[in-house]
């Protein structure tokens, strides 16, 4: 029985929260002048006060689990992305800058030693990118360097597989050209933002993920009309995806899409 690139490389359809990289805030040092910084804003999501200890602990769980797995099959690489992937989502939970890092340099070699053995395989590339945008948290300076080799990498993964984690390459190329400032300071650009952020939407219509970051571009942009038709199409949407994401790995992302839609909903009744 032939199996899909998903099921060869382990890939579990429950995710503890999408991976993306939304909430980037940049800023530029030009001169002297302290303009600069680089961040990856935690998300706060509904409910998250009395929910975050059991997130972090789920969390924290899938990071060891993976790290034991790597460890005792040092060469496999489903087990290195998967450790990333694990990274990435625990450094979302990190006490502090220095821990956040110190888990993303592990997500970050776990990374690299993949693609030095397979550099054909998506995950790597993409975990890579996501711990990257993790290390580049904890920066104040240098952090805007990172963004190139993000770029690099997400264009690596979406080149291999674009409908990885849900269209995840071009949804994160979206958003990191969403963020960050146009040239000559940095990558930004509304046009291509526009442009991968749609293309997430087209590879993966249901994941509510594409949908909403779509739209609070839009909004952001003064887009009236593209806000208006992505509200119709993420209004059908939406509830298939409910019905089709349940679980307890769904919860997390689930409690950030409902804020996130409310936010929208109030504001497509503003415009009205």
């Amino acid at each position: 029985m032939a199996t899909t690139n998903s099921e060869a490389w382990g890939w579990r359809s429950g995710r503890p929260r999408s991976s993306n990289l939304r909430g980037m805030a940049f800023q530029v040092r030009m001169g002297c002048g302290c303009l600069s910084l680089f961040s990856l804003l935690t998300l706060t999501l509904p409910g998250f006060s009395e929910n975050a200890s059991r997130f972090a602990q789920r969390a924290e769980k899938h990071f060891h689990e993976a790290q034991k797995k790597l460890q005792t099959n040092t060469n496999d690489s489903v087990a290195g992305w998967q450790f990333g992937r694990a990274c990435f989502d625990w450094a979302d939970f990190a006490k502090s800058p220095d821990q956040r890092g110190s888990i993303a340099v592990e997500g970050i070699a776990a990374c690299r030693q993949v693609i030095a053995r397979n550099s054909k395989l998506a995950p790597g590339h993409y975990y890579l990118a996501m711990n990257l945008g993790r290390l580049a948290q904890t920066k104040t300076l240098g952090a805007l360097k990172i963004v190139d080799e993000m770029e690099r990498e997400f264009k690596t993964a979406r080149e291999l597989d674009a409908k990885f984690d849900f269209a995840g390459p071009d949804r994160n190329l979206g958003l990191l050209y969403f963020e960050a400032p146009g040239w000559p300071a940095s990558i930004g650009s509304k046009a291509k933002a526009r442009q991968h952020l749609q293309r997430a939407a087209q590879l993966a219509p249901v994941y509510p993920e594409n949908q909403l970051c779509l739209l609070e571009a839009y909004s952001k942009w003064g887009d009236k009309k593209s806000f208006v038709r992505g509200l119709e199409i993420a209004e059908e949407l939406l509830p298939r995806a409910r019905k089709e994401l349940t679980g307890e790995d769904w919860e997390q992302g689930w409690a950030d899409w409902d804020k996130r839609w409310k936010r929208i909903r109030e504001k497509s009744a503003e415009l009205k």
